[in-house]
């Protein structure tokens, strides 16, 4: 190919009949108070959470516009909102209040979050769970 020929995007990247992309953070490291113990209670922990957004794309052509996708960062900052309001007892809760911010953005269809706690056990590299939640 010569010359400096413009290209547009004028397809739906990742498109086939369901329409959905996937928006992903995966293995965002954070320090929270999370446990039941009295120690997790008052002294943060390292976590890692993973999450895995299943996102309806819109009958309009992609455009090259922040505005018009699920923006990774946005749902960075959630969780780190979601962290920083205060201890929580269980990874479980944690996943759920997670998801539901997820949800709140009527593109997102399903949400995948995976907390773990790789310094609890000492001969596992990780425990923790992973839920997924679809919209109603």
């Amino acid at each position: 190919m010569s010359g400096s020929a413009e290209v547009k995007i004028t397809h739906h990247v990742a498109s086939g009949k369901a329409k959905l992309r996937h928006v992903f953070v995966k293995d965002l490291k954070i320090e929270a108070l999370l446990g039941i113990y009295p120690e997790e209670k008052t002294k943060p922990q390292k976590i890692v959470v993973n999450i895995d957004l299943s996102v309806k794309e819109g009958d309009d052509p992609l455009s090259d516009d922040i505005r018009n996708v699920v923006s990774y960062e946005i749902v960075v900052k959630k969780v780190e909102e979601i962290v920083a309001a205060g201890h929580v007892g269980l990874a479980e809760t944690l996943a759920e209040l997670i998801a539901a911010a997820c949800l709140r953005d009527k593109r997102v269809m399903a949400a995948r979050v995976r907390i773990e706690k790789p310094d609890v056990i000492a001969n596992a590299r990780s425990v923790g769970v992973e839920i997924e939640r679809l919209r109603d």
